[in-house]
């Protein structure tokens, strides 16, 4: 059988074969916030952070908080609080050598996201640090991000994967817990899996800000 397989080099053969965008699908990309883009990030308790090092090595991490834990200082910035994790940094890191950055806010129940493109630094400001604490505790640095373009996304994606659908969701008895999971993914022997379980719950509890 004959093989169709073909990898994409060029963006115009790209472009030719997937056909042009609409208008509005053009049209839509903001060079600022607008109402409904401030409205969206202050319902907004989950985001996707996508960096990358000097080298385009590309990662992408989760961020959460209280709905409008991100918060807005004016039209063109955001400020994220980095909480306190596993002192990989990853994110931090890139954003150092590389301060461009990619953001996708989810609101639980709408389909819809907003993706968010622009330049961040890493900052310790303690004003600024002030306004984004929670239970009294405010995070030791921040990321500023400069906006660039802002835009809201269709709702394909999580239609098709029905994700706000309670019907859909598994038990967590379906995975095993994260302690479990490293150990075997680590093939670890130093450390027994009832104790990283412990220890991960207890870090949880404790020291999510």
């Amino acid at each position: 059988m004959a093989s169709d397989a073909t990898v994409f080099t060029d963006t115009a053969l790209l472009r030719g074969f997937v056909g042009a965008p609409m208008d509005l699908a053009v049209q839509k990309s903001l060079p600022k916030l607008d109402r409904l883009c401030r409205k969206f990030i202050a319902d907004s308790p989950f985001l996707c952070l996508g960096t990358a090092d000097r080298h385009g090595t590309a990662d992408v991490s989760p961020r959460g908080d209280p709905p409008g834990f991100v918060q807005v200082l004016d039209d063109t910035t955001i400020l994220i609080p980095e909480r306190p994790g596993n002192r990989r940094v990853d994110s931090l890191a890139n954003i150092v050598e590389n301060p461009n950055v990619g953001i996708l806010f989810f609101v639980p129940g709408i389909e819809e996201t907003l993706r968010l493109n622009g330049r961040a630094s890493v900052i310790r400001d303690s004003a600024l640090l002030a306004g984004l604490a929670v239970n009294g505790k405010a995070p030791k640095l921040a990321i500023r991000v400069e906006v660039q373009e802002v835009f809201l996304h269709c709702a394909k994606a999580l239609k098709r994967s029905k994700l706000w659908d309670p019907a859909r969701h598994r038990s967590r008895k379906d995975f095993p817990s994260i302690g479990r999971a490293i150990l075997e993914q680590t093939r670890s022997n130093a450390y027994d899996a009832d104790e990283v379980d412990r220890l991960v719950e207890d870090d949880y509890k404790n020291n999510l800000y």
